[in-house]
């Protein structure tokens, strides 16, 4: 099932059509508020009200100009003054290929330059997502480059990548702010792990390490998961070390395990919601429903009346 929806997610003949479908629209509201930036930032007052921090991320990659990355990077110095205006504590998240990676390293690394330090005016934080393995050494050279200059910046790594225990050791001597995901891109088993416990594993040693080598370093962590069992064990496992559950962060999307994120945030933890916003959403909501068995029973839910 899940390589069946990454397959979909990468089909062009599917994207040109699905989008188009009823149904498919009504059940990718589970995992975005509505297309526009106006729809995610509304989105974000109960989520205030109950102390849950935001992040904002345009959908959309692989653009096909230059032209294009520079509009996307106007686009978020907008994000980020609405979410200055409006007072949200809030933080933004790019991919690399928004900001013309795949035509210009140089260039895209001025655009992340760029917002990081307008963010850093704001009080804002800018995020570097990462998308699959042909991008994840060119995303590292981005970011270190990056956290040199900006120290308001994080990068988004992958547990499930056999590298990435090596790429954490190579960030440690800029302190860096890492968002841990599992990983959703459908990688062979040369380079990712692809058995759910050994994923699950590896996560949970990489948490645990890096919070444990990061204690009285400006590090940050973000635990991308909606597993929450897995939250769990890490809090268990660093409290003996003195870290606490607010010595982290818990990362989930918007409409998954809501009441989960409310709980955690009420028990101590220190919870953000990714709300992904825009008319691109396809191969991203293709890769949410790999994610998770629930996710798929929701989908299939939508296409009764």
């Amino acid at each position: 099932m899940r390589r069946l929806f990454l397959w979909a997610a990468r089909s062009q003949w599917l994207k040109a059509r699905l989008p188009r479908l009823p149904f498919m629209q009504r059940a990718v509201r589970r995992f975005m508020p509505g297309e526009t930036l106006e729809a995610a930032l509304l989105a974000a007052a109960p989520l205030q009200a109950a102390g849950i921090g935001t992040m904002y991320t345009r959908l959309g990659e692989n653009l096909e100009s230059l032209a294009e990355a520079d509009e996307v990077a106007a686009h978020y110095r907008q994000v980020l003054d609405e979410i200055a205006a409006r007072g949200i504590s809030g933080e933004i998240s790019v991919k690399p290929t928004q900001l013309g990676l795949d035509h210009d390293e140089d260039r895209a690394l001025a655009h992340l330059v760029s917002l990081a330090e307008h963010a850093a005016t704001t009080g804002s934080y800018v995020w570097v997502d990462m998308e699959g393995s042909a991008y994840t050494e060119a995303t590292l050279r981005l970011y270190e480059r990056l956290r040199a200059a900006q120290p308001r910046t994080g990068i988004c790594l992958q547990a499930y990548l056999r590298r990435t225990a090596g790429d954490i050791a190579r960030l440690l001597p800029v302190d860096p702010a890492i968002r841990l995901v599992k990983g959703a891109y459908d990688e062979p088993a040369t380079i990712a792990y692809r058995d759910k416990r050994q994923v699950d594993a590896n996560y949970l040693g990489l948490a645990v390490s890096f919070l444990k080598d990061g204690r009285g370093r400006p590090i940050r962590l973000g635990l991308g998961t909606h597993d929450v069992d897995l939250i769990e064990q890490i809090a268990s496992h660093v409290e003996p070390a003195g870290i606490g559950r607010d010595g982290f962060e818990v990362e989930m999307l918007y409409g998954i395990r809501t009441k989960e994120q409310y709980r955690l945030a009420k028990a101590g933890y220190r919870v953000q919601t990714l709300i992904a916003y825009g008319d691109a959403w396809y191969p991203w909501y293709m890769r949410r429903l790999a994610e998770r068995p629930a996710n798929v029973t929701f989908a299939i839910r939508s296409l009764l009346p």
